[in-house]
Formats: C-alpha cells, sequence, structure tokens
C-alpha cells in the first residue's frame, strides 16, 4: 500500500470519528474497521458521477450496515457528492444531511435507506433484478447502455436476521452474477463475540446457495481487496465476498464490542487526527486529488456512454423512446378506454378483478413486474412475459417462493433502481411480515405496490391465524402510505388511476376473499380519488351517516335501503381523503347527523370521523374458524343484525 492510500485512509477513519464525537452519538467500530473496503470502492471500483447522481447507468452501492453512515458521508464528500465538511459537522443533527441511518430524500449519492439490519441486502437484490431485465431488454449488440454492477456491504448482524436469507436464497436461485456481497467480518457484535450466537460456515453456507464465496484474509490490503473484486465482477453468479477486518481499527478499544456503538475518547480521535495533520474536519489536498482522479476517470465514462446512448437512439429510436419512458416515471392510461368495463352482472371477487386490471394494465405499462409469495392461484398476482429466470431475463412474473419478508424489500430495490416498478402479492394477514419493508417504502417515498387479498374474517375457515383484524389499523397508521380498501371492480380501476399517477408514495391495495357485486356505474369522474365518497344518496331527509369500506360498502346499501333518509359513505383511503378540503368533507359530513360506520376489522381510524354519539360496528377480537357466511354472522356483518344494532343505539 502506498503511502497516499495509508493518508487517506486514515482521513477516512478520522472524519468518521470527528463526525460522531461532534454528535456524541454513531458507531465508531465498523467506521474505522472498513475504512479500506470504502476507500477502494470510491476510489478503484464504482462507476459513479457525482455531477449526475441520478446517472441512469451508474453502479448502485447500498450500505446495508447502515450504522456505518458516518464513513460513508465521508466518502461521498471526497467523492465530490453536494455534501460539504459543514454537514459533517451536523451528523445526526436535527435538518441535517447526515441523519444517523442513510436516507435517500436527503441526502445526494445515497442509493437506498438502509438502517433496519437485514433490509440493505433484500433491496441490493432487487436492483440486481431491475438491471438484469432492463439489460436484457434495451441493449443491442454494439450497444450496453444497461450494464453495470450492484455492490452491498454487510456486517453480522445483516447476515443474522431472516430477511437477508430469504433475499440471498433467491439472489443464488436467480444467478444474479452482477450482485456482489461484501461482507465485513470482524467476529464481534454489539453483545460480545458473534460465536456467541452464531457458528455457522460462512463459505459452505454461502456456496450452497448458489454464490461464489470468495475471501480476503487482511481487510487492510487494498490491493488484494481489489483483485478480488474483480475476480468477482467476472463470475457468472452472485458473489460473496468475505473479509476479515478489525472492528474499531487502530483504537484502544480494537476487537472489543464497546467499540461498536459508543464515541471514543475526544483525546483518542484527536490523537488519529495529529496522525494526518491539519484541524478537525479538514482533508488535505492530495487526499482529494485520489478522488478527483477518480471522478475524472468515471467522467470519461460517463460521456462516452452519454454518447452511445445518442447513438443508440438513432439506431433504435422506438427502444429509446420507450427507455426514456420508462425511466421517466410516467406512463399515460385512460382507465375507461384502455381497461375492461365492469357492468352491474359483474359480481367477483375484487382480487379476481384486481387480477384481471392488472394484466391488463402491464400490458400497457412495461414498468410493472413482480408477483406474489407462492400464492398466484390464491391472489391472482402476477407478472407478465413468463418467469423471471436464468433463462428469461425479460420475463415480468417473479416467483418469490414463500419469502413475504424479503419479497417487499426485494420490491423497494427494483423500483429505486428506476425503470421499473416493483409489485407484490400476498394474504392480508401476512403484511405483518412485510412491514419493515412497507415503512421503508414510505419513507424513501417510492411508489411502490403492495396487493393484499383475503382481507378479513371472510376467509373463513382458516381461522384466526389467517383473518386479518388490526392490518389495517396497523398500515393505515404508517406517514405517506396510500391504504386502498375497494368496494368493487369499479373502484379497484380507479385504484390503478391513483397508483399510477403516484411518485411519491407506496400503495396498499387490500382485497376481497370473496364475491361482491359491482356497484357503481364504470364511467366518468375517478370518485375513489377523493378517499371518500357518497355512493348511496339519501331518498328523503338526511336523518344518518354510514360510512364503510371494501366489501361492507354493499352491506351498508342493503341497511340504508331499509332506514329512511340513510346515506352511504364509500370510504377506499383515509390517505386520500385527508388531503381533501374542509368544504368537500362537510359537504359529505354535515354537522349535526347520525353517523354510523361499518368495516370487519379493528377500525380505529374510523373514529376520526366520528362523534361521541356516533357508532362504529367493528371488530376487536380474533375471528373464528367456520364457513365465511356463518363467521360474518357471527361477528354481526349481515343485513338485519347491523339494522338491529342501529335500531337499538
Amino acid at each position: 500500500m502506498e503511502n497516499i492510500d495509508r493518508l487517506a485512509i486514515q482521513t477516512l477513519r478520522t472524519l468518521s470519528l470527528e463526525e460522531i464525537n461532534a454528535a456524541n452519538s454513531g458507531h465508531p467500530g465498523i467506521a474505522l474497521g472498513i475504512a479500506p473496503i470504502m476507500y477502494t470502492l470510491y476510489t478503484k471500483v464504482l462507476k459513479i458521477y457525482p455531477f449526475d447522481e441520478k446517472w441512469y447507468n451508474r453502479d448502485r452501492f447500498v450500505l446495508a450496515a447502515g450504522h456505518a453512515s458516518s464513513i460513508l458521508y465521508a466518502s461521498l464528500h471526497l467523492a465530490g457528492f453536494p455534501l460539504e465538511l459543514e454537514d459533517l459537522k451536523q451528523f445526526r443533527k436535527l435538518n441535517s444531511k447526515t441523519p444517523g441511518h442513510p436516507e435517500i430524500t436527503l441526502t445526494k449519492g445515497i442509493d437506498a435507506s438502509s438502517g433496519p439490519l437485514g433490509q440493505g441486502i433484500p433491496e441490493a437484490v432487487g436492483m440486481a433484478i431491475a438491471e438484469s431485465h432492463l439489460r436484457e431488454k434495451f441493449n443491442k449488440d454494439g450497444y450496453d447502455i444497461v450494464n453495470h454492477y450492484t455492490y452491498v456491504l454487510c456486517g453480522d448482524g445483516d447476515l443474522q436476521e431472516g430477511v437477508t436469507q430469504e433475499a440471498i436464497s433467491l439472489a443464488g436461485h436467480l444467478k444474479l452474477s452482477k450482485l456482489i456481497i461484501l461482507y465485513d467480518s470482524n467476529d464481534i457484535q454489539l453483545d460480545g463475540k458473534v460465536s456467541l450466537a452464531n457458528t455457522e460456515k460462512v463459505k459452505e453456507k454461502y456456496s450452497s446457495m448458489g454464490f461464489e464465496y470468495l475471501f480476503v484474509s487482511d481487510g487492510e490490503d487494498i490491493d488484494v481487496l481489489y483483485k478480488t473484486i474483480k475476480k468477482a465482477q467476472k463470475s457468472d453468479k452472485p458473489s460473496f465476498i468475505e473479509i476479515k477486518t478489525k472492528i474499531g481499527h487502530g483504537s484502544s478499544l480494537e476487537g472489543s464490542n464497546k467499540v461498536h456503538g459508543n464515541p471514543l475518547p475526544s483525546e483518542e480521535v484527536k490523537k488519529f487526527r495529529s496522525e494526518i495533520g491539519g484541524e478537525a474536519f479538514t482533508v488535505k489536498d492530495e487526499v482529494y486529488n485520489i478522488y478527483d482522479n477518480r471522478n475524472k476517470l468515471n467522467k470519461k465514462q460517463y460521456l462516452k456512454e452519454m454518447k452511445a446512448l445518442e447513438k443508440y437512439q438513432e439506431a433504435y429510436p422506438n427502444e429509446y423512446l420507450q427507455f426514456l419512458k420508462q425511466f421517466s416515471d410516467e406512463f399515460d392510461l385512460d382507465i375507461r378506454k384502455d381497461l375492461p368495463t365492469f357492468t352491474s352482472d359483474y359480481n367477483k371477487a375484487t382480487r379476481v378483478s384486481n387480477g384481471e386490471i392488472l394484466e391488463s394494465v402491464s400490458k400497457i405499462d412495461y414498468r410493472l413486474i413482480g408477483g406474489s409469495a407462492d400464492l398466484v392461484s390464491s391472489t391472482k398476482v402476477k407478472g407478465l412475459d413468463g418467469n423471471f429466470d436464468e433463462t428469461n431475463r425479460l420475463g415480468r412474473n417473479i416467483n418469490f417462493g414463500v419469502r413475504e419478508h424479503a419479497m417487499a424489500a426485494i420490491c423497494n430495490g427494483i423500483t429505486l433502481h428506476r425503470g421499473l416498478r416493483g409489485f407484490c402479492g400476498g394474504f392480508f394477514v401476512f403484511s405483518d411480515y412485510m412491514k419493515p419493508a412497507i415503512r421503508l417504502s414510505a419513507i424513501m417515498e417510492l411508489p411502490v405496490l403492495y396487493m393484499f387479498t383475503h382481507d378479513s374474517i371472510a376467509v373463513g375457515e382458516d381461522g384466526p391465524t389467517h383473518q386479518p383484524i388490526e392490518q389495517l389499523t396497523m398500515l393505515r397508521s404508517v406517514p405517506n402510505l396510500n391504504v386502498i380498501r375497494p368496494c368493487d371492480a369499479v373502484e379497484v380501476k380507479e385504484a390503478y388511476d391513483v397508483y399510477l399517477k403516484s411518485f411519491n408514495n407506496p400503495t396498499v391495495f387490500v382485497l376481497t376473499r370473496q364475491n361482491v357485486p359491482t356497484i357503481r356505474e364504470d364511467k366518468g369522474e375517478n370518485l375513489l380519488a377523493y378517499g371518500a365518497y357518497i355512493i348511496h344518496k339519501e331518498t328523503e331527509d338526511l336523518e344518518r351517516i354510514i360510512l364503510a369500506s371494501g366489501s361492507e360498502v354493499s352491506l351498508a346499501i342493503e341497511v340504508a335501503k331499509e332506514l329512511k333518509g340513510t346515506r352511504v359513505i364509500s370510504v377506499p383511503s383515509f390517505f386520500l381523503f385527508e388531503k381533501q378540503s374542509k368544504e368537500y368533507k362537510e359537504k359529505l359530513l354535515p354537522v349535526g347527523i347520525k353517523r354510523i360506520a361499518i368495516e370487519a376489522s379493528d377500525a380505529t381510524h374510523f373514529y376520526k370521523y366520528l362523534n361521541e354519539d356516533d357508532m362504529l360496528i367493528n371488530i376487536n377480537t380474533f375471528g373464528e374458524s367456520a364457513s365465511a357466511n356463518k363467521v360474518m354472522d357471527y361477528f354481526g356483518f349481515t343485513k338485519d343484525k347491523v339494522l338491529e344494532k342501529i335500531k337499538n343505539n
């Protein structure tokens, strides 16, 4: 290793420590250990261009071990991204560009928000899927307009998370050869030695999962590390590189779990600074020059690829326009003209109408790629063009297998890549498995589509374990997440219209297993876009208002027909309704009128629109095992029992 390399690596370490001590919070151990890895990536490996940080064909890098964010920020600063030394001083402080874990909405140059351990590797798997699909679709002889790698740096904690193992298993099966995992193997985690909790044989495990296993015995040897990464690039399998490092390298707590998550004493940080010279939060010109030289090489590659794209435009104008269209993330679709029409004699479950509409939309919108967790026959959620696998990279149906946890996170990665939108399907009760990734979708402002079927106690015979009660409340509580529970096929169509026009939030469809009638006429304005609207008007002076969602809307209408002066409001989306004007809300819900909400769930969010003397007909226990009709009757969701409750209230 050259002296200049040592200086640069020590500069990374020192900046990271200074960030952490300025905040009096952070994780110095991993930052000290992985500094040579980060240096090698940003000065010798990554194809990136800081002056176009969203360059479609850049290499993607995911710091799965997001608690090492201090060294990521230092690397981005040195690499020329718009992150100043002053920003490093604001590490972990309010409204800074340098929060405690990487956030794509706050900091340019970050490819994924990766705070919760386990999420980063599945996100990288999704990116690799997107790259391989788009590469197969758009590349032509002599025109490799999509051709890049996805790198992910992880620690022991990531590999102990089940979601990571699901993703690695799928990546190996799919032979995603442009995915490279860098494992910071330091034998220490927060509570002590890794061996206290995990004694797996790493090589055997990941080799058996279809990965090219490579080993670097000394994480300080950047020459060997670089050569190993280059070797991984040539593999026809995804690669797993185990790199032996020392947590807290060079500190008094080297090799100890005590350096994992506590700042080092200020005097020790000053010692690191004294070894490289200069004041705190300063960088020598010769260190900047290393990164500048890398940027010059990357700029040449960037300009070369932009020129090639111009030639591609001339040679393949139609494909070029399609390419731009997909990466612009905008698609024109008229739901009334371009999708199936549903009439009053259509009485199928919303999972069925959703499947029909998804197929029609996917024929027009080539961004959509995804699938179900081994449940296509039940959820009807399936991509087009065959199965995505080693032999058919153009396939847009991903057989995720029974991997719900990773499925959602992989869809985040697909969507993060850009050019595609990931979607996935499963039973609603198992949204519990997917919640962490759904939450990250909302934080990252990603237009991922989650389609959940079997949405209520009407699942029936499968019983309490399969009957969602609290899941609607859980997901409705997630900020920036649009949860839509359509009442019929027409509302499902309108839900797609809303989803396709959503660019900064994920969307959840909550769909029935049981058949439901088509209530609305399939024409005119998209009423679902209001979040709530009058679906059944009162025929006499208004006496009461019933609010409902999903399958309970038709029940509410049956009840309303038996009660004079009753209005029914369909509330498919609280998220959208809350965006409406005060005047619109008051028009639907005039003051002084009795309100009743009906929903076969916990339904807590309906209290927002109910007054003290109003009524909520809901469920606050777990379900029962019996046929759907008997379970609905048992919990009081029949016309006669709802009428009785209303009359007795």
